[in-house]
């Protein structure tokens, strides 16, 4: 019997590690830590963590909403609650749970997955108006600098060796190459996938260790 050829793609996803962060005197806000673990040619980093706020997330809905020219339907966010306190360990597991699953239907998406948006709120830490900037061509670095610098400058996993085939807040108080989501080339290759038929294996939660035992 002849051992199986192909290699199922798969994207794991957590958000996870809710924490307090202070704004200001007055305001202070939640933010989540997403790690990201794939083997698919979409992402530029096969693995990867990164903090952001709940707006944050409220942004990139927003931008996948307004870029997506093929009408997908985008996932909702969680149910933003007016009541929402930071301090209340039910609310925050309500809201964690309810960006996790955000995501978890937003990379089932080949078309989202083509989004440079996506890629940059996944594995940089560009704030919303350098990542707009940055998919525009209006800063000197690409999407894929601005990925590899982050990787470099804050890596939680062991580096990766690349293949040789390819390469909230409640108070409510990113020019070339990979730079354009037009050009982008995780991008290009996670749409040779889907033109050849491809479809994403496996979208895990958090409950999920088939591919990876988080810390």
């Amino acid at each position: 019997m002849l051992p199986d050829q192909t290699k199922k793609e798969f994207i794991s996803v957590w958000v996870r590690d809710p924490r307090i962060q202070k704004e200001d005197f007055w305001h202070s806000y939640l933010d989540y830590e997403i790690c990201i673990h794939t083997n698919s040619m979409c992402f530029t980093l096969k693995t990867s963590c990164v903090r952001r706020r709940f707006r944050e997330f409220v942004w990139l809905r927003q931008r996948l909403q307004s870029t997506d020219v093929l009408l997908t339907e985008i996932p909702q966010l969680p149910f933003k609650n007016p009541f929402f306190n930071i301090h209340n360990p039910q609310h925050v597991e309500q809201r964690r749970q309810g960006l996790q699953e955000f995501l978890e239907s937003v990379l089932q998406s080949a078309v989202l997955l083509s989004d440079s948006q996506l890629h940059l709120f996944l594995q940089s830490q560009l704030s919303t108006d350098e990542i707009e900037a940055c998919v525009s061509g209006q800063t000197e670095f690409s999407v894929s600098d601005a990925i590899q610098r982050f990787a470099t400058s804050n890596r939680r996993f062991p580096e990766e060796k690349q293949e040789r085939n390819y390469s909230d807040s409640d108070s409510e108080s990113s020019s070339s190459g990979l730079g354009h989501s037009s050009d982008d080339n995780a991008s290009q290759g996670c749409r040779r996938n889907t033109s050849q038929g491809d479809v994403l294996g496996t979208v895990s939660s958090s409950s999920s260790h088939e591919h990876l035992a988080m810390p």
